[in-house]
């Protein structure tokens, strides 16, 4: 059981029908991928060919804000707002969608390819947790 299931099972309230799994299941792969996008970003500062990767680096940097973001209203639950949770989610989908479709453009340097898969993996978490809500 990881840290996040833990402290979701230990919630004193119920969490208003939520996928306790779905929810934490997302809650992990957007700080998964808001590590990646980071370290992608970092990466790619570091080539050669930095010039050549600056959309990159911005959409990579884009995403790591939004899934971190994701990440927090995720984890808060006193005072759900559901339309709030939803437009975060979305948000974070999209801008997953969008690293991973930018990074995998640049497969030629491994953290892209490594960082496009975490993408994948939030964005397919993104949209589970939103077909429960």
């Amino acid at each position: 059981m990881s840290t996040t299931e833990e402290m979701l099972r230990t919630y004193p309230k119920d969490l208003g029908g939520i996928d306790h799994e779905k929810l934490a299941e997302c809650i992990d792969a957007c700080l998964e991928c808001a590590q990646a996008c980071t370290a992608c970003a970092d990466a790619c500062l570091s080539e050669d060919m930095v010039a050549d990767l600056t959309k990159c680096i911005r959409t990579n940097l884009d995403c790591a804000d939004l899934c971190a973001t994701t990440a927090r209203i995720l984890s808060r639950h006193t005072g759900y707002d559901a339309n709030l949770t939803r437009a975060a989610l979305e948000a974070c989908r999209t801008a997953c969608t969008s690293c991973a479709n930018e990074c995998e453009q640049h497969t030629m340097h491994e953290h892209c390819t490594i960082c496009a898969e975490a993408c994948r993996r939030c964005e397919q978490a993104c949209t589970a947790l939103l077909e429960t809500l």
